[in-house]
């Protein structure tokens, strides 16, 4: 069947998310003659509302949103026989352009614990401080002053965040420091900074800051709304790709198959989702996946789809206190929006300019919080993070208005909230993501998020409820529980939820948890977790006989002229919101392809 080929161009980016235009833009800059193609399946996010305007993010994940694509997992016992669903970025600047910006950094031994050479944290730390402007504090040696991406503290703080580490720092008894994102601190209460543009309030995305402002080289092609299905190959040369009008983007246009050829390079860069299902579609991937799905087999890499890994989040939400100044107002919608958007408008500030998030800790359990924990993560512990003093087991944070459940925040009264963040950072089990056919002979997804299978997961959640719920009950602006959001405890029970006049003591007795009630907030947790948007390692960057699907350099194994550069090739879990991450993996994509195609990257 023929099929027309649009353009040819030196090299074709599969995806137009996050690194796709760290790579892409960091390419045009360094060469302005290379023709450059991104085919982006989602739409473009040039200058619109619902990515530019901080505290818009969380509509991106609305039902009906079109800027995330849903991708529906395999039910599992472990989570109730619930099926979740993990969203990703689906427009031009992917993740970027939709999640919470929130600014976290991995420790860098993360980094030297990949093994991988050329991505040791040495190696990686110089690019960590190219690629982002810091404009919290200066002279602070492991962050950069001069770089596309801008990180601040919002345009407006919210007091409730002063509260968290106050009881933090005294009922918790940990430690206060400015900075815990230098790349080594840990168990310490801090400020969350984030990646808003400190002068103008907007979010700082890829899209933006790599691709957008370089709009003036005509060599650089953005086409929005096309949806990539495969590379195609000469003998196992990858020479251009094949793609269609995304049917959610584009769903009046024809459905045919059209060809963008590559005289250089293919660089797939669709995510923990789209790129390994685009090598399984091209022929890479396990033998009996392909067999199933009747695809001619390219090269036999196992390893395509597999070590998929999340962080797993819980959001539990608080009643506030009526003169506590929240994020609620303006995600419902009342008056004081219109408001916030002159003054943002004008001056960079207000409410819009925030994500509601502005204090934290990565946390890692005391000794007595140790053996207040299940047994069932003792061997976890011991084995991975005993020794490992820079490593979190976890992010407790709070966020200042309902967040969450969306028909819970929907249909509560409209007062103030707040609301508690936990998320686990290096959980043990391990998922996949590969293509399927359904049985009406369509093309679907089999995935398995593997959130909660190992059974050391589920520990630190439990704790990290019931943790959060003490240092909420102690914090000025709390008014008591939304009942709704918790744990169903027996009746009767001492940890029963209710609203109150105001906070107990600092000094108060914690509560008291039954094994019916610590049964009640199992439940919870396997009925609620949830994914942290942070999908990665499907395309695992490890040897071949490991089950890796990409070299050091990021070249497919078994095929010439094809790289992946995504989250998909992190070895390992990082112990950071994945923005940070992708970042860097697009900075350090671009310095090697640069080095290859012989075009000087200072």
């Amino acid at each position: 069947m023929f099929h027309p080929v649009l353009s040819e161009f030196d090299i074709v980016f599969a995806g137009g998310g996050t690194t796709a235009c760290v790579v892409a833009g960091r390419l045009v800059a360094y060469d302005p003659s290379l023709r450059i193609l991104i085919l982006e399946a989602g739409q473009h996010s040039l200058n619109k509302p619902i990515h530019v305007q901080p505290f818009r993010s969380r509509f991106n994940h609305a039902p009906t949103s079109t800027t995330v694509t849903f991708n529906i997992g395999n039910p599992s016992p472990r989570l109730n026989d619930r099926v979740p669903i993990v969203p990703c970025g689906r427009c031009v600047g992917g993740g970027s352009c939709v999640n919470s910006m929130i600014y976290t950094r991995a420790p860098a031994s993360d980094y030297d614990d990949w093994g991988v050479n050329g991505w040791e944290s040495e190696n990686l730390i110089p690019l960590m401080k190219k690629l982002e402007t810091y404009e919290v504090q200066p002279d602070c040696p492991t962050h950069g002053y001069d770089g596309p991406i801008k990180v601040s503290s919002g345009g407006c703080k919210v007091g409730i965040s002063d509260e968290f580490i106050q009881v933090g720092t005294t009922y918790h008894k940990r430690q206060y420091a400015d900075d815990t994102d230098d790349l080594e601190t840990c168990n310490t209460y801090s400020p969350c900074q984030k990646y808003i543009d400190g002068t103008t309030g907007r979010r700082s995305d890829t899209a933006h800051h790599y691709v957008y402002n370089q709009a003036h080289n005509p060599n650089l092609h953005v086409w929005d709304g096309k949806r990539v299905k495969r590379i195609i190959f000469e003998g196992k040369r990858a020479v251009g790709v094949e793609f269609i009008n995304d049917p959610v983007s584009c769903p009046d246009a024809d459905q045919s198959l059209s060809i963008a050829r590559a005289s250089k390079l293919v660089i797939i860069s669709a995510g923990a989702f789209g790129s390994p299902t685009i090598l399984e579609r091209s022929g890479i991937g396990a033998e009996a996946i392909l067999k199933r799905c009747s695809i001619e087999q390219v090269v036999n890499l196992p390893g395509v789809g597999e070590n998929y890994q999340d962080h797993n989040l819980v959001f539990v939400s608080y009643l506030a206190a009526d003169e506590a100044v929240t994020m609620d107002p303006l995600w419902r919608g009342d008056s004081i929006l219109q408001e916030s958007l002159a003054q943002w408008n004008s001056s960079g500030k207000s409410l819009i300019a925030q994500n509601g998030l502005d204090s934290k800790i990565k946390w890692r359990p005391d000794d007595e919080e140790l053996k207040a924990m299940d047994p069932a993560f003792q061997p976890r512990w011991k084995e991975f993070f005993q020794d490992r003093l820079d490593k979190a087991v976890a992010i407790f944070a709070i966020f200042s208005g309902c967040v969450g459940i969306e028909p819970l925040s929907s249909t509560l009264p409209p007062r103030n909230y707040m609301s508690a963040a936990y998320y686990t950072l290096y959980p043990a089990s391990l998922g996949s993501v590969h293509i399927n056919v359904t049985e009406n002979g369509k093309e679907g997804m089999d995935f398995t998020t593997g959130f909660l299978d190992d059974p050391s997961d589920i520990v630190p959640l439990n704790f990290a409820y019931k943790k959060t719920r003490e240092i909420f009950r102690r914090m000025a602006s709390y008014r008591g529980e939304v009942t709704t959001g918790h744990p169903d405890f027996p009746e009767g029970s001492a940890a029963g939820c209710r609203e109150a006049s105001g906070p107990v003591d600092l000094n108060a007795p914690d509560i008291l948890y039954t094994t019916e009630d610590d049964e009640a907030i199992d439940r919870f947790h396997r009925d609620i977790v949830q994914t942290t948007y942070h999908s990665l390692g499907t395309c695992a960057m490890k040897s071949e006989a490991d089950q890796g699907v990409v070299d050091a350099r990021l070249n497919v194994y078994g095929v010439s002229n094809l790289k992946v550069a995504d989250m998909s090739i992190s070895p390992l879990n990082v112990g950071t919101n994945t923005y940070s991450t992708a970042l860097l993996i697009g900075e350090r994509a671009a310095m090697i392809i640069a080095e290859d195609l012989g075009i000087n990257c200072i």
